[in-house]
Protein backbone atom coordinates (compact mmCIF):
# COMPACT_ATOMS: atom_id res chain seq x y z
CA UNK A 1 0.00 0.00 0.00
CA UNK A 2 2.71 2.45 1.05
CA UNK A 3 4.49 1.66 -2.70
CA UNK A 4 1.00 2.04 -4.17
CA UNK A 5 0.65 5.53 -2.47
CA UNK A 6 4.13 6.66 -3.72
CA UNK A 7 3.66 5.60 -6.95
CA UNK A 8 0.55 8.06 -7.22
CA UNK A 9 2.01 11.09 -5.67
CA UNK A 10 5.02 10.23 -8.34
CA UNK A 11 1.76 10.70 -10.21
CA UNK A 12 0.92 13.80 -9.47
CA UNK A 13 4.12 15.16 -9.47
CA UNK A 14 4.79 14.07 -13.20
CA UNK A 15 1.25 15.48 -13.93
CA UNK A 16 2.54 18.72 -12.63
CA UNK A 17 5.28 18.93 -14.50
CA UNK A 18 4.27 18.05 -17.82
CA UNK A 19 0.36 19.03 -17.77
CA UNK A 20 -0.08 22.90 -20.01
CA UNK A 21 -2.49 25.53 -20.10
CA UNK A 22 -5.32 23.89 -21.94
CA UNK A 23 -5.94 21.42 -18.94
CA UNK A 24 -6.26 23.98 -16.37
CA UNK A 25 -8.68 26.46 -15.88
CA UNK A 26 -7.39 29.69 -17.06
CA UNK A 27 -6.03 32.61 -15.39
CA UNK A 28 -9.22 34.40 -13.28
CA UNK A 29 -6.29 36.91 -12.27
CA UNK A 30 -7.80 36.25 -8.60
CA UNK A 31 -11.58 36.72 -8.85
CA UNK A 32 -12.32 33.37 -9.08
CA UNK A 33 -12.36 30.72 -5.77
CA UNK A 34 -12.36 27.47 -6.80
CA UNK A 35 -13.30 24.65 -4.58
CA UNK A 36 -10.97 21.99 -5.34
CA UNK A 37 -7.86 24.79 -5.57
CA UNK A 38 -7.02 23.37 -2.11
CA UNK A 39 -6.35 19.47 -1.01
CA UNK A 40 -9.01 17.76 0.91
CA UNK A 41 -9.50 20.28 4.48
CA UNK A 42 -8.21 16.66 6.39
CA UNK A 43 -4.21 17.44 4.51
CA UNK A 44 -2.17 19.98 6.05
CA UNK A 45 0.51 22.59 4.59
CA UNK A 46 -0.82 21.68 0.64
CA UNK A 47 -0.63 25.16 -0.61
CA UNK A 48 1.50 28.80 -0.90
CA UNK A 49 0.05 32.14 -0.83
CA UNK A 50 1.20 35.13 -3.21
CA UNK A 51 3.10 37.54 -1.47
CA UNK A 52 1.22 39.60 0.74
CA UNK A 53 -1.70 37.36 1.48
CA UNK A 54 -2.78 36.37 4.68
CA UNK A 55 -5.08 33.27 5.23
CA UNK A 56 -7.30 32.07 8.64
CA UNK A 57 -7.85 28.42 9.19
CA UNK A 58 -9.88 26.61 11.45
CA UNK A 59 -10.60 22.50 11.62
CA UNK A 60 -12.44 20.94 14.13
CA UNK A 61 -11.56 17.00 13.90
CA UNK A 62 -13.46 14.37 16.11
CA UNK A 63 -12.14 10.72 16.21
CA UNK A 64 -13.89 7.55 18.09
CA UNK A 65 -11.97 4.60 19.15
CA UNK A 66 -13.81 1.57 20.21
CA UNK A 67 -12.75 -2.49 20.67
CA UNK A 68 -9.13 -3.44 21.21
CA UNK A 69 -6.37 -4.71 18.69
CA UNK A 70 -3.17 -6.58 18.79
CA UNK A 71 -1.77 -6.81 14.97
CA UNK A 72 -4.60 -7.32 13.34
CA UNK A 73 -7.02 -9.80 15.64
CA UNK A 74 -9.60 -7.65 17.64
CA UNK A 75 -9.72 -8.95 21.37
CA UNK A 76 -12.37 -8.79 24.02
CA UNK A 77 -11.91 -7.51 27.11
CA UNK A 78 -12.12 -10.66 29.00
CA UNK A 79 -9.15 -11.90 26.61
CA UNK A 80 -7.22 -9.52 27.55
CA UNK A 81 -7.26 -9.89 31.24
CA UNK A 82 -6.94 -14.01 31.36
CA UNK A 83 -3.85 -13.46 28.15
CA UNK A 84 -2.53 -10.43 28.10
CA UNK A 85 0.74 -10.09 30.79
CA UNK A 86 1.50 -7.07 33.09
CA UNK A 87 4.70 -5.42 32.31
CA UNK A 88 4.75 -4.14 35.95
CA UNK A 89 4.92 -7.35 37.78
CA UNK A 90 1.74 -8.05 40.06
CA UNK A 91 -0.83 -9.11 39.34
CA UNK A 92 0.23 -11.20 36.39
CA UNK A 93 -1.96 -10.20 33.95
CA UNK A 94 -3.46 -6.75 32.84
CA UNK A 95 -6.50 -5.79 34.85
CA UNK A 96 -7.80 -2.83 33.45
CA UNK A 97 -9.02 -2.25 30.09
CA UNK A 98 -10.10 0.38 28.18
CA UNK A 99 -13.08 0.62 25.79
CA UNK A 100 -13.48 3.10 24.10
CA UNK A 101 -12.00 6.53 23.41
CA UNK A 102 -13.20 9.83 22.01
CA UNK A 103 -11.05 12.59 20.89
CA UNK A 104 -11.95 16.01 19.96
CA UNK A 105 -9.49 18.88 18.58
CA UNK A 106 -9.85 22.27 17.76
CA UNK A 107 -6.72 23.17 15.01
CA UNK A 108 -6.31 27.52 14.43
CA UNK A 109 -4.10 28.09 12.00
CA UNK A 110 -2.46 31.34 10.01
CA UNK A 111 -0.44 31.48 6.59
CA UNK A 112 1.07 34.69 5.31
CA UNK A 113 2.75 34.70 1.77
CA UNK A 114 6.44 36.17 2.74
CA UNK A 115 6.95 36.02 -1.34
CA UNK A 116 5.12 34.24 -4.18
CA UNK A 117 7.82 31.21 -3.38
CA UNK A 118 7.82 31.16 0.56
CA UNK A 119 4.46 31.06 2.77
CA UNK A 120 5.24 30.90 6.37
CA UNK A 121 2.58 28.82 8.45
CA UNK A 122 1.56 28.66 12.61
CA UNK A 123 -1.32 26.57 13.89
CA UNK A 124 -1.74 25.77 17.45
CA UNK A 125 -4.66 23.08 18.64
CA UNK A 126 -7.00 22.58 21.95
CA UNK A 127 -7.61 18.96 22.32
CA UNK A 128 -10.35 17.44 24.66
CA UNK A 129 -9.75 13.54 25.65
CA UNK A 130 -12.11 11.01 27.08
CA UNK A 131 -12.14 7.41 27.74
CA UNK A 132 -13.66 4.93 28.91
CA UNK A 133 -12.56 1.40 31.10
CA UNK A 134 -13.48 -1.78 32.80
CA UNK A 135 -11.85 -2.61 36.08
CA UNK A 136 -11.41 -6.63 36.72
CA UNK A 137 -10.83 -7.29 39.94
CA UNK A 138 -7.37 -8.10 41.66
CA UNK A 139 -5.89 -11.36 41.44
CA UNK A 140 -7.06 -13.48 37.75
CA UNK A 141 -10.01 -14.19 36.42
CA UNK A 142 -12.82 -11.91 34.56
CA UNK A 143 -14.99 -10.78 37.50
CA UNK A 144 -15.88 -7.40 36.36
CA UNK A 145 -15.15 -4.92 39.51
CA UNK A 146 -16.99 -1.88 37.74
CA UNK A 147 -16.12 0.82 35.04
CA UNK A 148 -14.63 4.47 35.40
CA UNK A 149 -13.71 7.21 32.52
CA UNK A 150 -10.58 9.43 32.68
CA UNK A 151 -11.10 12.63 31.04
CA UNK A 152 -8.24 15.05 29.85
CA UNK A 153 -8.39 18.43 27.82
CA UNK A 154 -6.33 21.67 27.20
CA UNK A 155 -3.63 23.38 24.56
CA UNK A 156 -1.81 20.16 22.22
CA UNK A 157 1.21 20.84 20.63
CA UNK A 158 1.88 23.86 18.09
CA UNK A 159 3.44 24.05 14.85
CA UNK A 160 5.89 26.65 13.32
CA UNK A 161 7.65 26.84 9.75
CA UNK A 162 7.36 27.85 5.81
CA UNK A 163 6.01 26.24 2.49
CA UNK A 164 8.52 26.75 0.07
CA UNK A 165 7.61 26.12 -3.26
CA UNK A 166 9.58 24.30 -6.31
CA UNK A 167 7.29 25.06 -9.14
CA UNK A 168 8.26 27.53 -11.37
CA UNK A 169 5.15 29.69 -9.85
CA UNK A 170 3.15 30.25 -13.19
CA UNK A 171 0.11 28.77 -12.65
CA UNK A 172 -2.30 29.03 -9.07
CA UNK A 173 -4.06 26.09 -9.63
CA UNK A 174 -0.66 23.65 -9.93
CA UNK A 175 1.63 23.66 -7.11
CA UNK A 176 4.56 21.81 -5.98
CA UNK A 177 5.78 22.35 -2.55
CA UNK A 178 8.20 21.32 0.38
CA UNK A 179 7.09 22.47 3.87
CA UNK A 180 9.93 22.36 6.64
CA UNK A 181 7.65 22.38 9.98
CA UNK A 182 9.24 22.41 13.17
CA UNK A 183 6.53 20.93 16.46
CA UNK A 184 6.83 22.95 19.73
CA UNK A 185 5.67 21.04 22.85
CA UNK A 186 3.28 23.53 24.37
CA UNK A 187 0.64 20.24 25.22
CA UNK A 188 0.87 18.64 29.03
CA UNK A 189 2.10 15.10 28.99
CA UNK A 190 1.43 15.25 32.79
CA UNK A 191 -2.40 15.46 33.54
CA UNK A 192 -3.79 13.40 35.73
CA UNK A 193 -7.04 12.09 37.13
CA UNK A 194 -9.50 9.79 39.15
CA UNK A 195 -8.99 5.74 38.46
CA UNK A 196 -10.90 2.50 39.88
CA UNK A 197 -8.36 0.29 40.30
CA UNK A 198 -8.35 -3.64 40.88
CA UNK A 199 -8.21 -3.70 44.68
CA UNK A 200 -11.06 -1.59 44.26
CA UNK A 201 -8.97 2.10 45.50
CA UNK A 202 -9.78 5.56 43.53
CA UNK A 203 -6.27 6.95 43.57
CA UNK A 204 -5.44 10.30 41.05
CA UNK A 205 -2.60 9.12 39.31
CA UNK A 206 -0.86 10.34 35.95
CA UNK A 207 -2.77 9.24 32.86
CA UNK A 208 -1.13 7.15 30.41
CA UNK A 209 0.89 8.24 27.45
CA UNK A 210 -2.83 8.46 25.02
CA UNK A 211 -4.66 10.48 27.45
CA UNK A 212 -1.66 13.21 27.29
CA UNK A 213 -2.05 16.17 25.51
CA UNK A 214 1.15 16.57 23.59
CA UNK A 215 4.10 14.82 22.91
CA UNK A 216 6.96 16.29 24.92
CA UNK A 217 9.31 16.66 22.28
CA UNK A 218 10.62 19.12 19.83
CA UNK A 219 9.84 17.56 16.33
CA UNK A 220 10.94 18.31 12.57
CA UNK A 221 7.15 17.94 10.78
CA UNK A 222 8.71 18.03 6.56
CA UNK A 223 6.46 17.25 3.67
CA UNK A 224 6.77 17.14 0.30
CA UNK A 225 3.24 18.36 -1.57
CA UNK A 226 2.33 17.86 -5.39
CA UNK A 227 -1.25 19.14 -6.84
CA UNK A 228 -2.18 19.68 -10.19
CA UNK A 229 -5.36 19.75 -12.05
CA UNK A 230 -6.80 18.67 -15.50
CA UNK A 231 -9.81 20.13 -16.72
CA UNK A 232 -12.42 19.48 -13.50
CA UNK A 233 -10.48 16.93 -11.98
CA UNK A 234 -7.68 17.70 -9.34
CA UNK A 235 -5.29 14.99 -8.06
CA UNK A 236 -2.38 15.14 -5.59
CA UNK A 237 -0.29 13.75 -3.01
CA UNK A 238 1.91 14.19 0.00
CA UNK A 239 4.68 12.56 2.01
CA UNK A 240 5.17 13.58 5.40
CA UNK A 241 7.19 12.22 8.52
CA UNK A 242 7.20 13.36 11.86
CA UNK A 243 10.70 12.96 13.98
CA UNK A 244 10.96 13.96 18.03
CA UNK A 245 14.12 15.02 18.27
CA UNK A 246 14.89 14.88 21.93
CA UNK A 247 13.15 12.17 24.51
CA UNK A 248 11.00 14.79 26.92
CA UNK A 249 11.44 16.00 30.34
CA UNK A 250 9.63 12.40 31.16
CA UNK A 251 12.08 9.99 30.43
CA UNK A 252 10.38 8.99 26.66
CA UNK A 253 10.06 10.07 23.28
CA UNK A 254 6.53 8.98 21.31
CA UNK A 255 7.17 6.75 17.83
CA UNK A 256 8.49 8.75 14.80
CA UNK A 257 5.98 8.87 12.21
CA UNK A 258 5.50 8.37 8.33
CA UNK A 259 2.55 8.87 6.12
CA UNK A 260 1.94 8.81 2.62
CA UNK A 261 -1.50 10.19 1.16
CA UNK A 262 -3.20 10.48 -2.66
CA UNK A 263 -6.29 12.28 -3.18
CA UNK A 264 -8.84 13.14 -6.55
CA UNK A 265 -11.73 15.56 -6.33
CA UNK A 266 -14.11 16.37 -8.92
CA UNK A 267 -15.45 19.85 -9.35
CA UNK A 268 -19.07 19.96 -10.33
CA UNK A 269 -18.80 23.93 -10.53
CA UNK A 270 -16.40 26.31 -9.07
CA UNK A 271 -18.18 26.44 -5.88
CA UNK A 272 -18.35 22.55 -5.44
CA UNK A 273 -15.93 19.56 -5.41
CA UNK A 274 -16.06 15.97 -3.64
CA UNK A 275 -12.50 13.73 -3.08
CA UNK A 276 -11.93 10.96 -2.40
CA UNK A 277 -8.30 9.82 -0.15
CA UNK A 278 -6.18 7.45 1.16
CA UNK A 279 -3.76 7.51 3.37
CA UNK A 280 -1.24 4.84 4.96
CA UNK A 281 0.73 5.68 8.26
CA UNK A 282 3.13 3.87 10.16
CA UNK A 283 4.18 5.04 13.65
CA UNK A 284 6.58 3.37 15.77
CA UNK A 285 6.64 2.72 19.82
CA UNK A 286 7.60 4.81 22.63
CA UNK A 287 11.27 4.91 23.27
CA UNK A 288 11.61 4.96 27.10
CA UNK A 289 9.18 5.33 29.58
CA UNK A 290 7.54 7.96 32.14
CA UNK A 291 8.39 6.45 35.87
CA UNK A 292 4.83 7.86 37.10
CA UNK A 293 2.83 5.69 34.35
CA UNK A 294 3.11 2.18 35.72
CA UNK A 295 -0.46 0.15 35.80
CA UNK A 296 -2.16 -2.93 35.10
CA UNK A 297 -3.50 -1.33 31.93
CA UNK A 298 -2.52 -1.82 28.27
CA UNK A 299 -1.95 2.18 27.63
CA UNK A 300 0.93 2.50 30.17
CA UNK A 301 3.03 -0.19 28.52
CA UNK A 302 4.94 1.89 26.41
CA UNK A 303 5.24 -1.40 23.91
CA UNK A 304 1.13 -0.82 22.83
CA UNK A 305 1.90 2.21 20.73
CA UNK A 306 2.31 2.50 17.38
CA UNK A 307 1.37 0.50 14.37
CA UNK A 308 0.19 0.90 10.37
CA UNK A 309 -3.31 2.38 9.77
CA UNK A 310 -4.45 2.22 5.85
CA UNK A 311 -7.84 5.20 5.85
CA UNK A 312 -10.30 6.02 2.89
CA UNK A 313 -11.50 8.80 2.95
CA UNK A 314 -14.78 11.06 1.19
CA UNK A 315 -14.69 14.81 1.38
CA UNK A 316 -16.95 17.70 0.04
CA UNK A 317 -15.46 21.20 -0.53
CA UNK A 318 -17.32 24.79 -0.86
CA UNK A 319 -16.28 27.80 -2.18
CA UNK A 320 -17.94 31.09 -1.55
CA UNK A 321 -18.15 33.05 -5.07
CA UNK A 322 -20.55 36.17 -4.28
CA UNK A 323 -21.08 38.49 -1.44
CA UNK A 324 -20.58 38.16 2.12
CA UNK A 325 -19.06 34.34 1.63
CA UNK A 326 -16.65 35.15 -1.24
CA UNK A 327 -13.20 34.18 -0.67
CA UNK A 328 -14.61 31.94 2.81
CA UNK A 329 -13.81 28.12 1.92
CA UNK A 330 -15.56 24.87 3.76
CA UNK A 331 -14.31 21.21 3.69
CA UNK A 332 -15.64 18.25 5.57
CA UNK A 333 -13.89 14.95 5.34
CA UNK A 334 -14.95 11.47 6.73
CA UNK A 335 -12.58 8.48 7.21
CA UNK A 336 -13.14 4.92 7.50
CA UNK A 337 -10.54 2.43 8.69
CA UNK A 338 -8.89 -0.05 5.74
CA UNK A 339 -6.46 -1.62 7.24
CA UNK A 340 -5.23 -1.88 11.35
CA UNK A 341 -1.89 -3.15 11.94
CA UNK A 342 -1.11 -2.63 15.50
CA UNK A 343 1.18 -2.65 18.52
CA UNK A 344 -0.84 -4.07 20.29
CA UNK A 345 -3.24 -4.63 22.73
CA UNK A 346 -4.07 -1.14 21.61
CA UNK A 347 -7.67 0.67 20.54
CA UNK A 348 -8.52 1.34 17.30
CA UNK A 349 -9.92 3.69 15.17
CA UNK A 350 -13.33 2.87 13.94
CA UNK A 351 -13.80 6.73 12.47
CA UNK A 352 -12.68 9.77 11.86
CA UNK A 353 -14.50 13.87 10.72
CA UNK A 354 -12.92 17.17 10.04
CA UNK A 355 -14.46 19.56 9.23
CA UNK A 356 -12.73 23.34 8.70
CA UNK A 357 -13.27 27.08 7.50
CA UNK A 358 -10.59 28.36 5.27
CA UNK A 359 -10.40 32.84 4.53
CA UNK A 360 -7.60 34.01 2.54
CA UNK A 361 -7.52 37.86 2.23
Amino acid sequence: MFRFLAGAFQCGVALTCFSTSSFAHDDDGGNVTYASDHAPIGVMADHRHEKGEWMLSYRFMTMDMEGSRDGTTSLSPEEIVTTVANPFGMPPTLRVVPTQMTMNMHMIGGMYGLSDRITLMAMTNIISLEMDHITFQGGMGTNRLGTFTTESSGFGDSVLGAIIGLDDGTSKHDQMNVALLFGIPTGSITNTDQILTPMNTTPTPRLPYPMQLGSGSFEFRPNVTSRNRIGDWSLGGQLSGIVRINENDEDYRLGHVGAATAWLSYEFAPWISASGRVEARHQGKISGQDPLIAAPVQTADPENQGGETVTALLGVNLAGQEGVIKGHRLGFEFGLPLYRNLNGPQLETDWTLTVGWQKAF
